[in-house]
């Protein structure tokens, strides 16, 4: 019986060790998916206006299409969280809008939809 009761403080201390090892490693992409939807949302709330599906109703060149993009110099998140951020040319910037970490977070799903041809956008 003793043994028995070994096993079982054995098996369920295993157990528990797998799930908690699963929860730590799975955490960050919780975490990811919540910031991408907090950028979709942004992005939805703020630019979608002008940038419809990553085009822009304002001018047709300014897109936020990947060759577009790479066209005006723009190649990285942190390029495009600085233009969400201070605007260019006649776009204002929204900082105060997007709120702290905003325009990090709207740069990182427009990157992400940019590299994706704007399939879910």
């Amino acid at each position: 019986m003793l043994n028995l009761i070994k096993s079982f403080i054995k098996i369920s201390s295993f157990l528990l060790l797998v799930v908690i090892t699963i929860t730590i490693f799975s955490l960050p992409f919780q975490v990811l998916g919540v910031e991408n939807m907090k950028g979709k949302e942004l992005f939805t709330q703020n630019c979608s206006g002008c940038h419809v599906k990553g085009g822009n109703i304002i001018r047709r060149g300014k897109t936020l299409k990947l060759s577009s993009l790479e066209r005006n110099g723009i190649s990285n998140p942190e390029a495009i969280a600085e233009i969400a951020r201070n605007g260019v040319g006649i776009m204002s910037g929204y900082e105060e809008v997007l709120g702290e970490g905003g325009d990090q977070l709207v740069a990182e799903w427009i990157w992400e939809e940019a590299q994706n041809a704007w399939i879910h956008g």
